[in-house]
């Protein structure tokens, strides 16, 4: 697979925040041992009190000019998997996936992350669990982690100790800092008062939009795989506050599809989950606001 690393600002002001952070962190924390780096198991808070959420995260560190890939990898790769191993009272979430980026070649395009990321999941403890011994946290974790020219399995076994405490929860400093500086890396629901329409035209989707204000750039992601060509141009058309977004169909989309579920990302660097109904005549509705998992 080849692969060269988009020059856009678009893509490196998302995360840029939270990299930072990262690597601030990676002199502090180990990690273990992945193909061209490694990967750590991290809690947001010092420990485990019952009835309150606790964040965990699977921070990656790549070496430069590798790659993980975002929930839909694109035109190649596949995303990392996560089997938890976890005491009664603790239910893992579905993961919690930052902004991806356009990982370009010349035929094909992947979504994904480079450097450092810190991929988050939401861990609920039941209301009934009762102080008692530290409880172990585990994860089997496969991946693939892909360069310019080839393509790399991993896979690592992750374990977190953590006291189990009757008193609310105390952030564990500085790496409260990672997880509050990934969740502003997360696309958010767009505003209630935007107005989204995707028409099915044959060979394409034609997403248009009112947001407010005049836009320069839009980049769409889609949530599932096969819905687009990744590698096809998003031909952007703009007038006032309304823009269109044309997505080329994939050829592997076989049959169709009612709603059209992915992450915009915008010229001021922001980017929104939409959820929008597809339709022949392109009524405009209200975007849902439903998230991407």
């Amino acid at each position: 697979m080849r692969w060269r690393s988009p020059s856009s600002a678009l893509y490196r002001a998302l995360a840029c925040g939270a990299a930072l952070l990262l690597s601030a962190a990676s002199a502090q924390a180990g990690g273990t041992p992945i193909p061209h780096g490694t990967l750590e198991l991290i809690a947001r808070n010092q420990w485990i009190a019952a009835g309150h959420t606790l964040d965990l995260g699977l921070r990656f560190q790549l070496e430069k000019g590798w790659h993980i890939y975002w929930v839909n990898p694109g035109d190649s790769g596949e995303p990392p998997r996560v089997e938890w191993q976890l005491p009664a009272g603790l239910t893992a979430g579905p993961m919690e996936w930052p902004t991806p980026r356009r990982l370009e070649s010349a035929s094909i395009v992947d979504y994904g992350y480079e450097d450092t990321v810190l991929l988050m999941v939401p861990l609920h403890v039941a209301a009934s669990l009762a102080a008692q011994q530290p409880a172990r946290l585990g994860a089997q974790v496969r991946l693939l982690v892909c360069s310019h020219e080839m393509c790399i399995p991993g896979k690592a076994e992750l374990s977190l100790t953590l006291p189990i405490k009757s008193q609310p929860p105390a952030p564990d400093t500085p790496t409260a800092e990672l997880f509050a500086a990934t969740r502003k890396s997360l696309p958010r629901p767009a505003p209630g008062n935007w107005k989204f329409s995707v028409t099915d035209a044959n060979d394409s989707f034609e997403l248009t939009a009112n947001v407010g204000h005049q836009i320069t750039q839009a980049v769409f992601f889609p949530l599932a795989e096969s819905q687009i060509e990744n590698a096809a141009p998003q031909k952007l058309l703009t007038e006032k506050a309304d823009f269109r977004l044309t997505l080329r169909k994939s050829d592997r989309l076989l049959k169709p599809i009612e709603r059209l579920k992915g992450v915009l990302v915008l010229s001021d660097d922001q980017a929104f989950l939409i959820d929008v109904p597809i339709s022949k005549a392109g009524a405009v509705r209200n975007n849902s606001g439903e998230g991407a998992h």
